[in-house]
């Protein structure tokens, strides 16, 4: 065989051989974080001649191009996660041309101590930080450059070496109510099953329905709750809107709770990023793309929570928001987890950081004041 012919035969192969998806065009490259993505090596064997060697070359300059991201994206695996990690990368994109750039972007999927124990109820594995230490930790050992998270799953207390300088703007923090036998929780016959993982969520169904059960242990991602009711583990389910419809699933809603019926978690629907407090350069891409009232609502409840102590085994909500006139409307609640006891308040004040930080600490202590010793234990 001439050396043409046997160029001719080897570029074939090389065209036949199925490739390894190293980045995702313009859209960045994913991995999960420990793992590697093997990486094509240059074979450069002299007979196969030399348009082979320059097609071996072109192939490890663009690997070596896309390998480096300028932002690595650290979050959690579920669809929903990832869902908010694109809209961050989507965000970023649109705001700094250098980010728009193939393989700028790195989406870094790490599993959290919330996603790695499913068996038990949030409240049994308890502590702060299920579903963000060890992305936090990631974010402080420099192995992501930026951390996105659920607000409502972040502590009151951000770890050392980090800050969360920007939320997006705000997703509807309203509940919906997902049934495939009612219309609503009220429509709901005696004796049915409501799923959900959440003890806010369980206190206020309780308390206004306390004919109804609830399993509450009913935890997975969005898919897996409801494939759960479909298949009769519970009648009913309650989800947040905002990852619904973040995740183009509206169409399973039957209704919405209003807010008088069922008070949100404290930071639902709203999305933190976070980077380390030493690199200003993340902290300028983050805040550009913050949303000012969003963050100062955040920061309301988020006071609340923290003056009241909140954990995984105390059910509280909480919602800042703007009324018509520019003022802040905060109301708070906290319950016993069977729902026997709830009590609520609310303030008025500025739109402004200082005021509605304040309004969220002292609605806190009036709800601690009332609670009374032992509440917060039951």
């Amino acid at each position: 065989m001439d050396m043409l012919s046997s160029t001719m035969l080897t570029n074939q192969a090389l065209m036949a051989r199925p490739s390894i998806p190293v980045h995702l065009s313009s859209r960045g490259s994913v991995s999960v974080l420990g793992f590697s993505l093997p990486s094509p090596r240059t074979n450069c064997m002299r007979h196969h001649g030399i348009a082979v060697i320059r097609a071996s070359v072109a192939v490890e300059q663009q690997t070596q191009k896309t390998r480096v991201a300028l932002i690595r994206i650290g979050t959690r695996g579920s669809p929903l996660a990832l869902a908010q990690a694109y809209e961050t990368r989507d965000k970023l994109m649109a705001k700094h041309a250098e980010l728009a750039e193939d393989g700028a972007i790195e989406i870094v999927i790490i599993k959290t101590t919330g996603d790695k124990i499913l068996s038990q109820p949030l409240a049994d594995i308890g502590g702060k930080g299920l579903f963000t230490k060890e992305i936090d930790e990631a974010l402080i050992n420099s192995d992501i450059d930026i951390a996105v998270h659920s607000m409502k799953d972040v502590p009151t207390y951000l770890p050392e070496k980090t800050i969360l300088p920007c939320n997006l703007q705000r997703e509807d923090v309203r509940d919906a109510f997902i049934s495939v036998g009612a219309a609503s929780l009220a429509e709901l016959p005696t004796g049915s099953v409501v799923g959900t993982a959440s003890l806010r969520r369980k206190s206020q169904i309780l308390h206004r329905y306390p004919l109804l059960k609830v399993e509450e242990n009913f935890r997975g991602n969005v898919q897996t709750r409801l494939r759960k009711l479909n298949e009769g583990v519970v009648q009913a389910t309650l989800l947040a809107l905002a990852g619904l419809k973040r995740l183009n699933m509206t169409e399973n809603v039957t209704s919405i709770l209003s807010i008088d019926e069922m008070l949100p978690a404290v930071a639902q629907g709203a999305i933190g990023i976070a980077c380390r407090s030493d690199d200003d350069k993340m902290a300028n891409y983050i805040a550009s793309l913050n949303h000012e009232e969003t963050r100062l609502a955040v920061a309301c409840e988020r006071a609340f929570l923290l003056t009241l102590d909140g954990s995984c085994r105390t059910p509280i909500a909480g919602y800042a928001s703007k009324d018509p006139d520019g003022n802040c409307i905060f109301k708070g609640l906290v319950a016993s987890p069977d729902g026997t006891r709830v009590l609520e308040t609310s303030r008025k004040g500025p739109y402004a950081f200082e005021d509605m930080v304040k309004m969220g600490k002292d609605a806190g202590k009036e709800l601690l004041s009332r609670a009374g010793p032992g509440f917060f234990d039951s």
